[in-house]
């Protein structure tokens, strides 16, 4: 990794303080994003408005989280309900954000990180929506953490590192395209797509790393299909969004401090 500033533990707290306060941010962003790119619609204008009466949200109940509970989960305007689901985006993505100021500190590793972990969390949920990835956001994502891991390989001279990430994309995406076209039911042509980005996320840290993020996203996704499945709520050849698994597993894995047992 590159070099890390040594905190005190204030300095970690207030790190840690600072990424949650971003992660609410990125994660009202976020929302945008889920409920705008499947529509084919802009996420910079118009503005956001309550999807019910159409009434534009003023900057007071744009606050993320506390506006919700604020207005008691009601449009100001129409008294209409709003979803839970808002503030829960909010809420998770900065959660996300302060493991990982706690995980990476104060290092050039933690906003790329942190980039790859926002673009997970928009991909998993339209995802879960509509099984689909989109390329309005996995290539945004990868282009911002490319853009952070060059400065973060420049400033900290970890070349070498970065070299390590890329050969972990590439393998990720070349591995990720064979299972796609021995079996293209089986795997959709957008997680081809993500996985080179999640393999250099997380073979930046280590390629043992991306080893462990892809493990977990096929444990974690195969868990849950049998148990769907056990239960009645899905069909044996029916498609599960891939994509969530992998956000889930990928970013557990950048949380793994260390992997002796691979070294």
């Amino acid at each position: 990794m590159t070099a890390t500033v040594a905190l005190t533990a204030g300095g970690l707290a207030a790190l840690a303080v600072i990424a949650g306060v971003f992660g609410l941010v990125i994660g009202s962003f976020l929302n945008v994003v889920v409920a705008r790119v499947p529509e084919g619609r802009s996420v910079v204008s118009p503005p956001s408005a309550c999807p019910r009466c159409g009434t534009p949200i003023r900057p007071r109940d744009n606050i993320p989280v506390l506006s919700w509970l604020v207005l008691r989960a009601k449009c100001r305007s129409c008294g209409q309900p709003i979803s839970w689901r808002y503030p829960a985006v909010e809420a998770l993505t900065a959660a996300c954000f302060v493991a990982l100021a706690l995980r990476f500190g104060a290092s050039l590793t933690l906003p790329a990180e942190a980039a790859l972990t926002a673009g997970l969390v928009a991909l998993g949920l339209i995802d879960a929506d509509t099984m689909r990835l989109p390329k309005k956001v996995v290539w945004p994502t990868a282009a911002v953490l490319v853009a952070l891991l060059l400065v973060a390989a420049g400033v900290g001279g970890q070349w070498h590192r970065l070299g390590v990430a890329a050969i972990s994309a590439a393998v990720s995406g070349a591995v990720f395209l064979l299972i796609h076209l021995a079996v293209p039911r089986g795997m959709g042509f957008g997680d081809v797509r993500l996985s080179p980005v999640i393999g250099l996320g997380l073979g930046w840290v280590g390629w043992e790393w991306a080893f462990v993020g892809f493990f977990l996203a096929n444990l974690i996704g195969a868990v849950v299909g049998i148990a769907l499945i056990a239960a009645g709520r899905h069909q044996r050849r029916q498609p599960i969004p891939f994509g969530v698994f992998l956000a889930v597993g990928a970013f557990v894995a950048l949380l793994v401090p260390h992997l002796p047992s691979l070294r």
